[in-house]
């Protein structure tokens, strides 16, 4: 997969670079809104307007590089959540905002800071958008944990989690991110899908009220490995 992927990225990259000496951030076609949050060993891209098309590399061009080889990966759930994505996003990206990352969060692998334009009021439909999003992501990553083996392939140095501790980390993080919109709901075990249905059942009530009662609808959703952190 990862060989797979880099090809990927240097074909995308090829194909940026050709179009006329555009390259990735600076075209005058229309471009995709990126954030980039920039640690010492590792810098993370995130699509602004995507909740969940978010991909990381060890520089700025390496992270952009991958965020539009997985394109192909996130699309399924946009169009799952009835949205359309143009084939073309991945073609042009223009960062908005560089945010200084922390070793505790996005050296470690997982994205930690919150984007002045995160806090933009949401407009018209845009909390029932970022909501269709939430439960896309959440019905593809059910179909693709009950099809996953038990043990899954560690890493080099033995690490990584089993589908049954991956299950368990989401639902733990959801249970954490549904408090900062403030919603109390116990930690559902894994496996009791009743807890679990209601559990989401009030986090999507929230997001759709985002405009209404919500100081941080799209920051507390993104408290990164949940919104940014999907695709």
């Amino acid at each position: 997969m990862a060989r797979t992927v880099a090809r990927a990225a240097r074909a995308v990259a090829r194909r940026l670079s050709d179009r006329g000496g555009m390259i990735l951030g600076m075209t005058a076609q229309r471009v995709t809104d990126v954030t980039l949050e920039i640690g010492r060993k590792r810098v993370f891209a995130c699509a602004a307007a995507w909740p969940g098309w978010c991909r990381s590399g060890r520089s700025e061009e390496l992270a952009l590089e991958t965020l539009a080889a997985y394109l192909p990966r996130y699309a399924p759930v946009a169009r799952r959540a009835g949205l359309a994505l143009p084939p073309a996003a991945a073609d042009a990206f223009a960062v908005t905002e560089r945010l200084p990352g922390m070793a505790g969060y996005t050296d470690f692998g997982a994205p930690g800071e919150i984007a002045a334009g995160d806090y933009d009021p949401l407009a018209g439909g845009e909390a029932g958008r970022i909501a269709a999003l939430v439960v896309a992501s959440w019905a593809a990553f059910g179909d693709i944990a009950r099809t996953a083996p038990a043990q899954l392939r560690k890493g080099p140095r033995g690490g990584g989690r089993d589908t049954g501790q991956i299950i368990e980390h989401v639902i733990g993080a959801e249970a954490s991110f549904a408090r900062k919109i403030g919603l109390r709901h116990r930690r559902p075990a894994a496996g009791d899908e009743p807890a679990i249905a209601a559990m989401r059942s009030a986090i999507i009530a929230a997001l759709r009220q985002a405009p209404d009662r919500l100081a941080c609808a799209r920051p507390c959703l993104g408290d990164r490995g949940q919104e940014r952190g999907l695709g």
